[in-house]
């Protein structure tokens, strides 16, 4: 038989609105000191002083940045997991705030600083009403997300989600209002491939290429043939890409290159297109490279599952928010080809990641993820710290039935 619930949507909403002025702070500092992937020892520190401030248990980590720490309530119960990634981009910031960031070339452009600040609520609101609850939430802090192999399967190894029943998470989202969250069942984000290609040819003179192996012409045809695998051999129905994001070879214009290093990333919303294309690029590679006389090494990079969201747990975000907020304000978000290592986790314990309305044409909180100019409007937290605390007790409470 479900459980009264103790916990009232007015209840939580007072809580979290006596948050803000915090939250806001925390989102305004780590803002101004955005730390790249495996370097985020300040904002590690940061996270760190909050939570024991909070009277959380720090759990071992073996990583050099990152952070796992628990919450207990009165009486044992399931156990829960609520993720935030916590590193920036390599990005000049570019929006004339008055905190923008204050290290050169290091931005906060996708978001992280909002979802550490509605965390940290998350936790400081759970912290309040611990006498309440039975059970433990465990805060994953990971490092990486930005940067392949990725954070979150080492979290993982280091007992991230020992004994969790259900993980939750959230990521900011520029085309969706704020006061609203997306949702969407199933496949969400696609499979990353992200891979290396190294065409190894043959130096010479540039007046003499038939005594040589051109490697820059063998990596031209290289990556002009695998758009032919998108096109011409997967499933037209089963979205996927190939991209090059980088190329690197030679010394001068008339010594002929003999190596070319090629950077890449391939994405699906199809299980099958994931099995299939690592196999497309090495065929590729080896007839094309076979066919010029040159070898050719393959360097995987990442490796990133689809991101499914659990419907159960979705149904938890849309019910709580609807108590929370009323209905009409949870919309479906359609799948898209980038990719996050939240999956990992997913692919362990049931979970979702909801997509937090940050959009306020007014304050030009308008532009995409990784924009030098992307701005959120801080007003989103209070409307992602408080579907996130009222699910969490729900689901300890009532086993998210």
């Amino acid at each position: 038989m479900k459980n009264e619930n103790k916990h009232t949507a007015s209840k939580i909403l007072k809580n979290v609105d006596s948050l803000a002025a915090n939250q806001i702070k925390w989102r305004r500092h780590l803002h101004q000191y955005p730390e790249v992937a495996y370097e985020e020892h300040q904002t590690t520190a940061f996270l760190k002083k909050q939570v024991q401030a909070l009277g959380l248990k720090l759990l071992p980590l073996s990583m050099e940045t990152g952070l796992l720490a628990e919450l207990k309530g009165n009486k044992p119960g399931p156990t829960v997991a609520v993720r935030t990634d916590i590193d920036a981009l390599p990005i000049l910031e570019a929006t004339g705030l008055p905190f923008s960031s204050k290290i050169d070339g290091r931005m906060h452009a996708c978001g992280h600083d909002m979802h550490m600040a509605t965390i940290l609520g998350t936790a400081t609101a759970l912290a309040s009403l611990k006498k309440d609850f039975s059970g433990t939430v465990r805060f994953i802090f990971q490092p990486a997300e930005e940067v392949p192999p990725g954070g979150a399967r080492p979290m993982i190894a280091n007992g991230a989600l020992k004994d969790v029943e259900m993980i939750f998470g959230l990521h900011v989202d520029p085309h969706v209002p704020t006061g609203k969250i997306g949702l969407r069942d199933g496949v969400t984000m696609a499979s990353v491939y992200d891979f290396d290609i190294i065409i190894k040819g043959q130096s010479g003179h540039a007046a003499r290429p038939h005594l040589a192996v051109d490697s820059i012409v063998v990596a031209a045809e290289v990556i002009e043939s695998l758009q032919k695998v998108i096109s011409r051999e997967m499933d037209p129905v089963q979205p996927a890409a190939i991209t090059f994001g980088q190329i690197q070879g030679g010394t001068a214009r008339n010594v002929i290159a003999d190596q070319v290093s090629i950077i890449g990333t391939a994405r699906t919303l199809s299980e099958d297109a994931f099995k299939k294309i690592p196999l497309h690029i090495k065929r590729t590679l080896a007839g094309i490279c076979k066919a010029r006389g040159a070898d050719f090494e393959i360097r995987e990079i990442a490796n990133y599952p689809l991101l499914k969201n659990h419907p159960q747990t979705n149904r938890l975000f849309e019910k709580n928010f609807n108590s929370l907020y009323g209905k009409g304000k949870v919309l479906q978000t359609e799948p898209t080809l980038g990719g996050e290592d939240f999956a990992c986790y997913l692919e362990q314990v049931p979970g979702a990641m909801f997509r937090l309305g940050v959009m306020n044409k007014k304050i030009k909180a308008d532009k995409s993820w990784h924009s030098p100019q992307f701005i959120c409007d801080e007003a989103a937290l209070a409307y992602g710290t408080s579907p996130l605390v009222s699910s969490v007790l729900d689901y300890m409470e009532n086993n998210g039935r």
